[in-house]
């Protein structure tokens, strides 16, 4: 039998032709959306009724999206986020909803830990000041040496982050729905309430899911609770932050710096915060690397052989 998927993630099989190699060699053929340079939804509603699989990237998928994808048996996401899918409709309607746990998560883990060294020592604002001819006296900023983390969520990458932050010697303050006390533990932590670790840590990075419950997590009243000079990451997802209530921190000196990589808009142009120096943003490049473009790649391309084929695949949510 033969197949048609398409794939909409820029990124996709970029630098490495091989999941579109697997596809192929397995009977299926592969649309690359948007083509052209094409706008992305349009495109996307004209295949989207002859499409098999979708290889999606952080594109939305509605109920009447859906419902006029009579052939679709699968949404196989480039990542692990799948909050842009209408899940409910997706199961109404038999087709199935794929991730790539973990084959990003060495990545997000990195960038994080990037993010929040630039931030803590004004890496961007300095770098600005030079490139436009200004000063070159240094600005103070704050070290990561032996201080607390606070990690907010300790799935892969939050345990990656934990990882990376014991060569720093840090203090580690964690929260999540599922804890793993012995992991956290071993890594000089420990599991506390969200109220404590707002209050107590010097760092915060978010690696939640966006859900109903997480959604403004960190509201003016959370940042109230932090530390002046504080460090915030989020490299998880947009809506975690209350992004008016982030400004207004930022702004007027309440919390030190801030590290988005994910915003409720992206790439955050437009974004308040793009005018403050003490906040770095960057477009969702979490999983900007090689190593995690074939491991997404490689992973989303195996999940979409294993539905169309019958066999059983193990990242369905």
């Amino acid at each position: 039998m033969s197949f048609t998927v398409l794939a909409t993630p820029r990124s996709f099989a970029k630098n490495d032709d091989a999941p579109i190699r697997l596809l192929e060699e397995q009977g299926c053929t592969v649309i690359r959306l948007p083509m052209n340079g094409g706008d992305l939804q349009t495109q996307l509603l004209e295949h989207l009724p002859q499409a098999d699989a979708v290889i999606a990237g952080l594109e939305p998928y509605t109920r009447s999206m859906l419902e006029s994808a009579k052939k679709l048996k699968i949404i196989s996401r480039y990542g692990v986020g799948y909050d842009k899918v209408d899940l409910d409709a997706a199961r109404a309607l038999g087709i199935k909803v794929s991730i790539t746990p973990g084959a990003n998560s060495d990545s997000v883990a990195d960038l994080a830990m990037t993010l929040m060294l630039a931030a803590a020592r004004n890496v961007c604002p300095m770098d600005a000041a030079i490139r436009a001819g200004g000063h070159d006296k240094p600005i103070t900023g704050v070290e990561m040496w032996n201080k607390t983390l606070g990690v907010v969520g300790t799935g892969r990458i939050g345990k990656g982050v934990i990882q990376r932050a014991s060569g720093f010697q840090m203090k580690v303050l964690a929260n999540d729905a599922y804890p793993d006390p012995a992991f956290v533990e071993a890594h000089n932590g420990k599991y506390v309430d969200l109220d404590t670790l707002f209050r107590e840590s010097d760092f915060i990075t978010l690696h939640a899911p966006l859900t109903e419950e997480t959604r403004n997590m960190v509201d003016a009243r959370r940042l109230a609770e932090m530390k002046p000079r504080a460090v915030l990451v989020n490299t998880a997802r947009g809506g975690i932050v209350d992004e008016d209530a982030l400004y207004q921190a930022l702004k007027e000196g309440q919390i030190g710096a801030a590290a988005l990589d994910a915003t409720v808009v992206e790439p955050a142009c437009g974004s308040p915060l793009a005018s403050l120096p003490n906040c770095i943003l960057t477009p969702h490049a979490g999983a900007a690397t090689y190593e995690a473009g074939y491991n997404m790649g490689m992973l989303a391309a195996q999940n979409v052989l294993d539905v169309l084929s019958g066999r059983e695949c193990r990242f369905l949510v």
